[in-house]
């Protein structure tokens, strides 16, 4: 496989939000993400947080430029129409600022499946779906009609997401080398290659689980189910360490071997990435 230009687009933040214990303060994290220059509100699907679409649309209410996205809606919980509805429906209401995150599902997919009485599925099925959603979409008229982004990791999901996507979230593991970063997005931009040559093709993005030098939260081992520190140690393309000058100067690398320039991380590096937004964003 022929390796494709790397094509490097102005960079981009996001947030991810999740957890029911965020409702009550919704409107006021939106704001800040907003307010620290991020350019993004993401939110998970999962049972255990709010439902991702009711909460992007309340993100953008209380918010006058934020983009919120699904992060990423799994195949197979929604009928395609009905999620593309809802997607449209959402696109309008927050007036374009909406991203229709789609994905093959986390580990615990099944087990949501499970407690909303729906079968679970094999994962070709949940491909089938998959394509569903991304035919319904474009029937949208375009008003209503939101840029797509992919979670791919495998290399169905990376072909897919390099023919189809607006936006290519990189999702591997979090053990994962920058060495393997580099290789997946050169999967999206072989997949893409024939958009990349008429100037189109997806926008790449990664997502962080550490940065800088803080301690990880308590929480973040269980996410992971690796010890944080490890990731650290064995650096791991899901850590950022350093100043900010440093991170920024890891990004801009980056950025330059694989086109990756929309970065993304949980709540708990919004403090810690908002001086790397500054330098960045827009660049």
């Amino acid at each position: 496989m022929s390796d494709i230009e790397v094509i490097e687009r102005p960079f981009r933040f996001g947030v991810v939000v999740g957890g029911m214990q965020v409702a009550t303060q919704w409107p006021a994290i939106a704001r800040r993400v907003e307010s620290a220059g991020f350019a993004t509100l993401l939110v998970p699907d999962t049972l255990d947080g709010p439902a991702p679409l009711i909460a992007a649309a309340a993100a953008a209410a209380a918010t006058s430029t934020l983009r919120v996205s699904s992060f990423v809606v799994v195949a197979g919980l929604r009928p395609p129409e009905l999620l593309a509805w809802e997607a449209g429906t959402v696109q309008a209401l927050t007036q374009g600022r909406f991203e229709l995150g789609l994905g093959m599902g986390r580990p615990a997919a099944d087990r949501d499946a499970e407690r909303l009485g729906l079968a679970s599925v094999t994962g070709g099925r949940r491909l089938e779906q998959l394509r569903s959603v991304l035919a319904a979409v474009p029937a949208l008229p375009a008003p209503r009609r939101p840029p797509v982004l992919i979670a791919a990791g495998g290399p169905r999901m990376l072909r897919l997401a390099g023919e189809e996507a607006d936006i290519v979230t990189l999702g591997l593991p979090p053990t994962s080398t920058p060495e393997e970063l580099a290789a997946a997005a050169g999967a999206v931009r072989w997949a893409a290659r024939d958009r990349l040559a008429s100037g189109g093709g997806p926008e790449l993005a990664g997502n962080l689980m550490l940065a800088g030098q803080d301690e990880p939260p308590p929480w973040l081992r269980q996410q992971l189910g690796v010890d944080p520190e490890q990731l650290r140690t064995a650096g791991a393309a899901t850590v950022l360490p350093g100043t900010p000058a440093q991170m920024a100067d890891t990004l801009l690398r980056r950025r330059e071997q694989t086109g990756i320039s929309y970065i993304t991380g949980g709540l708990h590096l919004l403090e810690t990435l908002a001086p790397v937004v500054q330098k960045l964003a827009g660049r």
